[in-house]
């Protein structure tokens, strides 16, 4: 564990990371656990800012190493390398300490995954199924409006259901606080804000400015973990992939635009993406879409 001084150190690199980086709370947490995974790599009790000084090549290839064999999987190993590589980085440009071999060691290769999308039919299943099955008729209502929103806005599960009553009170745009503390508009369709104003009509509950739009079934802000349930049990009914989370919505929404002709810039526009090169991924998507068709089509 770290000594006095360097828990200093890392409060300050993980408030740069909060303030001047715009981490997301869930980001900082895996980044802290990650740098405490690295001091604990120290068999003495107290690590010091001396022995992150004095560590060479090889003792930064000894820790990965002793982390590849813990059975970890490479995308948990390279978000730990990144960690630590941020913090030595930061310490670097704040002239805290300098020690470069970890710079020298090649990042691993992950392998490529497509973003998981549905068609355009299942989507709709999808959509319509929500409204089923559930322990009050609002309830279903309300499940199908957040999935209609999560499609037709491509939203994160996280975006629409932050979302408060005064943030629907136009039928043209939402404003959509994302990722990194951005904010960003996106056209918000007739059937959204049709099946957003069915719930809110038969709601139980007063659905007041200030106040969260989508309300669980005793009246507080609904959690995540409801729709990620609720999806499960479509999923059963619908014999669909295990893989298939309240995400896929949100890449059919980008995948299905892309398939209609709309470019690049717009859809990262839309999905609120830093960089073009975390939508460039769905063109991999439709192209390995457009192959497995052909090879339905042409089998030999």
């Amino acid at each position: 564990m770290p000594d006095k001084e360097l828990t200093k150190v890392v409060a300050r690199w993980t408030e740069w990371l909060r303030t001047q980086r715009n981490y997301s709370p869930h980001t900082l947490k895996s980044y802290l656990s990650d740098i405490n995974i690295f001091f604990n790599y120290f068999t003495k009790n107290k690590v010091s800012l001396s022995d992150l000084k004095k560590m060479d090549i090889r003792d930064f290839r000894n820790f990965f190493s002793l982390r590849a064999k813990c059975a970890i999987g490479k995308a948990s190993i390279a978000r730990e390398e990144s960690a630590v590589r941020n913090f030595f980085k930061w310490m670097d440009d704040n002239n805290i300490m300098q020690n470069t071999a970890i710079f020298q060691i090649a990042t691993p290769k992950l392998p490529k995954i497509l973003p998981r999308s549905l068609d355009v039919n299942t989507t709709f299943d999808v959509l319509e199924q929500a409204q089923k099955n559930s322990s009050e008729p609002w309830i279903g209502v309300r499940d199908m409006a957040i999935f209609t929103l999560l499609y037709g806005c491509g939203l994160r599960i996280s975006e629409a259901l932050g979302l408060n009553v005064e943030d629907i009170n136009t039928t043209e745009f939402l404003k959509i606080h994302g990722k990194g503390n951005k904010d960003r508009y996106v056209p918000i369709l007739p059937i959204v804000t049709e099946r957003i104003e069915q719930y809110i009509a038969c709601c139980p509950y007063k659905l007041l400015p200030g106040a969260p739009l989508f309300l669980g079934a005793k009246g507080e802000r609904l959690s995540p973990r409801i729709i990620q349930r609720k999806l499960q049990k479509i999923r059963a009914e619908l014999n669909l992939p295990a893989n298939i989370t309240p995400h896929a919505l949100r890449h059919s929404f980008a995948t299905h635009l892309l398939a209609e002709g709309s470019d690049l810039r717009s859809i990262q526009e839309l999905l609120g993406h830093a960089s073009l090169s975390s939508t460039q991924r769905y063109t991999d998507v439709n192209l390995d879409t457009i192959l497995k068709e052909y090879k339905k089509a042409f089998p030999n």
